[in-house]
C-alpha cells in the first residue's frame, strides 16, 4: 500500500510571524488510512491540511500527494481534484438552493457529462444518508445534514482523500454521531481520511492519532495506545467510551481484541 500524503521536513512561515507555523513535520499518510489530527489551537494542524491540498506551499522541505510535490506548479489543479478539503462551516461551502444542485456544482464545474454528473451525484448523496433530502431546500436543513451535504459535495468530485478540519465542531451529539458514522462507511470503501478534530471521542475509529505541538509532530500511533496514558502529556480529556473500555477490559467483562467504541463493546458484551 502505497503512501498518498508523505510530508519531508515540512516547515511553514506565514508572511510577518515570528514563529513557524510547521516546524520540521515528517508524516507519512498511507491509502486508505485513516489519521486523526489532534493538538492545541495554533498547533499547524490547519496549516498542515491546507499543505496537503496544495493550497500551501512548504518554507522549506517538501510535501508530496500521490507522488507529486506540491512545489510543482503543474500538477496543483491535479492535487486539488485529488485531495477534497471540508470545512468547519458547512455554510461556507453550500453554493445552491437544492440538495443534489449543490452536490453536483462540482461535476458540472469540470464539465462532465450528464450521465457521469448523474452517478456521481447518487453515490454522492447515497454515501452520506442524505437521499431523502435530494430534492429539499439546503438552508430548510439541520446542521448536521449540512455538514454531510458539504461532504457529499466533496465526495462528487471522486477524490483520493479526504481533509476533514474540525468539521464535526458546530454539530450537536446526535449530528456528531451521524456524521461519524458517515466517515465509517467511507473508510470501508476504501476513502483516505485525515480527520482534524479537539473532541476526542472522534478520534476513536481512526487507525492513527498524531499530535502536533507547536508545529512538530509529538506523537503518532494507535488511539489505543495513546489513551493508556500517553494523553495526559498534552492536557487532553479521555474520551467516555475508553474510560468504558478500559473499566470492562479491567474487569475482564471484554474479550482481547474489542475495539473500544460503544458499538464493538456492545457486540461483545452480547455475545
Amino acid at each position: 500500500m502505497g503512501s498518498i500524503f508523505s510530508l519531508r521536513g515540512v516547515v511553514f512561515r506565514y508572511p510577518g510571524a515570528e514563529s513557524c507555523a510547521l516546524d520540521g513535520v515528517d508524516l507519512e499518510v498511507s491509502v486508505g488510512e485513516w489519521v486523526a489530527l489532534v493538538g492545541a489551537n495554533g498547533s499547524g494542524k490547519s496549516t498542515l491540511a491546507k499543505i496537503c491540498n496544495a493550497l500551501l506551499t512548504p518554507t522549506q522541505g517538501d510535501c508530496f500527494v500521490l507522488g507529486e510535490n506540491t512545489r510543482d506548479g503543474l500538477s496543483t489543479a491535479e492535487i486539488r481534484r485529488s485531495v477534497a478539503l471540508v470545512f468547519q462551516n458547512p455554510e461556507d461551502q453550500i453554493v445552491a438552493s437544492i440538495v443534489e444542485e449543490d452536490v453536483a456544482f462540482g461535476p458540472e464545474n469540470l464539465a462532465l457529462p450528464h450521465e457521469e454528473i448523474k452517478r456521481r451525484v447518487d453515490f454522492a448523496i447515497e454515501a452520506v444518508g442524505l437521499s431523502d433530502e435530494r430534492r429539499r431546500g439546503v438552508f430548510s436543513l439541520s446542521g448536521g445534514q449540512k455538514q454531510r451535504l458539504a461532504l457529499a459535495g466533496a465526495l462528487a468530485l471522486e477524490p483520493e482523500a479526504l481533509i476533514l478540519d474540525e468539521s464535526a465542531s458546530m454539530l450537536d451529539p446526535e449530528g456528531r454521531e451521524s456524521f461519524l458514522s458517515c466517515l465509517n462507511g467511507l473508510k470501508e470503501r476504501g476513502m483516505t481520511i485525515v480527520q482534524i478534530t479537539h473532541r476526542m471521542e472522534e478520534t476513536i475509529g481512526a487507525d492513527r492519532l498524531v499530535v502536533l505541538d507547536a508545529g512538530r509532530a509529538a506523537w503518532d500511533g494507535a488511539p489505543n495506545e495513546f489513551f493508556r496514558g500517553e494523553y495526559r502529556r498534552w492536557s487532553f480529556e479521555e474520551p467516555p467510551a475508553f474510560a468504558l473500555f478500559r473499566e470492562l477490559l479491567e474487569r475482564g467483562l471484554l474479550p482481547a481484541g474489542t475495539s473500544p467504541d460503544v458499538g464493538s463493546m456492545l457486540d461483545a458484551l452480547c455475545l
